[in-house]
């Protein structure tokens, strides 16, 4: 997966996470390879070996995109965004006026719905949480708006295609 990362007014830097096998990654950052060794060891703390040294991470979501990350005890406050992620954004930012229909990019399967039908949900608002590839994603609604349809349940398993949510912009909204 390849991910644009930012802190505060810093340009964004392309990270390629690849996992290699269970607990064990692939880095790829500005040109520069490594393996990294990581487990949760926590709901929020992360146990990472990189070149033979281990480090202990603590990592809060704040919000869309937002990560709080701790490493001995230095805070970032950093941006992380995905390719899907980005491309449903640009998507939505020169989409027309209307219902804006969101799809599983791969299959997977709903952990979490975080709206219902009839919701007023603000854009970047994380709606569905899908895991795909021992790795969850969190679809976020690419405009503000009233949720119009919503077929995705939690435990429910989609292929590619499947319609996660429809919402439509409020302006539009009986």
């Amino acid at each position: 997966m390849i991910y644009e990362v930012s802190e505060g007014k810093a340009a964004a830097v392309r990270i390629e996470l690849k996992e290699i096998s269970d607990g064990q990654y692939r880095v790829a950052i500005g040109g520069e390879e490594f393996g990294v060794d990581a487990v949760k060891s926590g709901p929020t703390i992360y146990s990472i070996i990189e070149n033979g040294r281990q480090y202990e991470a603590s990592v809060d979501e704040q919000g869309a995109h937002g990560f709080d990350v701790l490493i001995k005890g230095h805070l970032f406050h950093l941006k992380a965004v995905d390719e899907r992620s980005k491309l449903l954004a640009e998507q939505a930012a020169v989409a027309a006026s209307g219902p804006q229909t969101i799809q599983a990019d791969m299959p997977g399967k709903v952990v979490k719905v975080s709206a219902a039908v009839g919701d007023e949900v603000r854009e970047g608002q994380g709606i569905v949480v899908v895991e795909a590839m021992k790795m969850e994603n969190e679809i976020f609604s690419p405009i503000a708006g009233r949720i119009k349809e919503l077929p995705a349940s939690e435990g429910q398993t989609v292929e590619t295609g499947a319609t996660l949510f429809v919402v439509e912009p409020l302006e539009n909204s009986a």
